[in-house]
């Protein structure tokens, strides 16, 4: 009887209503079939559907899709908390992009989902010496999704990164829990100066399309950063910066802005 149950497999909620999005899709449009089935319904759990993914993205002539694979496996087979912050990414798309109407979607058709996934691999890869192989992941993605996140960086769970054209996070960046980004943010430096020359960015915060956040300097938690904004002092937990340079223009407007993904500033006056 023990033996029996050892053998049934776990239940995943989240799997399975991809799995029933995915067959649901391939009824709707089934030119979608061989797609869908390959990259999802050939699998038996997310992180296998992931594996896959991210080895067809990455394959080039220089390094085969079964040697890319065989790569992620063995990093989701190591570390279970990369399998872990893939869904708590996944559900933080679901949730905030309003664009995104199944769970299905980020892994199929959204980079910056992928490209998250992707680093996650790398930063893995670099945290075990494997440094060059961590730096074609990273060259690889930057061809492949146009975000160039160094495998250095340290990046926490439940991001989301909407649209994700022209995303960079340098080498000595650090991003909390639940942070949301739009297209063309950079975590940049400020100048030549090498060790730890890179943003640290708390939890919750929202920043906006086209933001830059340069310099070794703090962004308080639940913080926003208004779109087009260059920030290079520290910014205070729970409060709005705009501006070129940006400067405090009022309190955030909310508990936890990256989950509201409200950006307009509003008169506080």
């Amino acid at each position: 009887m023990a033996e029996r149950r050892a053998n049934v497999a776990p239940v995943d909620p989240v799997w399975d209503r991809i799995t029933a999005e995915a067959e649901e899709a391939v009824r709707d449009e089934p030119l979608m079939g061989a797609l869908i089935h390959a990259c999802i319904l050939h699998h038996t759990t997310i992180e296998k559907a992931l594996s896959y993914r991210i080895a067809a993205k990455l394959t080039s002539n220089e390094m085969s899709m079964v040697v890319l694979r065989e790569i992620v496996d063995q990093a989701y087979e190591g570390a279970p908390e990369l399998i872990e912050a893939a869904r708590a990414d996944l559900v933080a798309v679901h949730e905030r992009d309003p664009a995104c109407h199944r769970l299905l979607q980020p892994i199929l058709y959204f980079k910056g989902y992928q490209a998250m996934q992707a680093y996650r691999v790398a930063h893995w890869l670099w945290n075990r010496g494997q440094r060059d192989l961590a730096y074609f992941f990273q060259m690889r993605s930057s061809e492949i999704y146009g975000i160039d996140i160094h495998p250095a960086a340290r990046i926490g769970k439940g991001i989301m990164i909407d649209h994700a054209h022209s995303i960079v996070i340098g080498e000595t960046a650090v991003v909390g829990d639940n942070v949301s980004m739009l297209h063309s943010v950079t975590l940049g430096g400020t100048g030549k100066e090498d060790q730890d020359r890179h943003p640290k960015i708390g939890d919750g915060v929202l920043i906006g399309a086209g933001a830059k956040i340069l310099g070794n300097i703090r962004i308080g938690h639940c913080s926003r950063i208004a779109a087009g904004s260059v920030v290079l002092r520290d910014v205070p937990p729970c409060t709005t910066v705009a501006g070129v340079p940006a400067r405090i223009v009022g309190e955030a407007g909310c508990d936890h802005p990256s989950v509201e993904m409200d950006q307009l500033l509003r008169d506080q006056t």
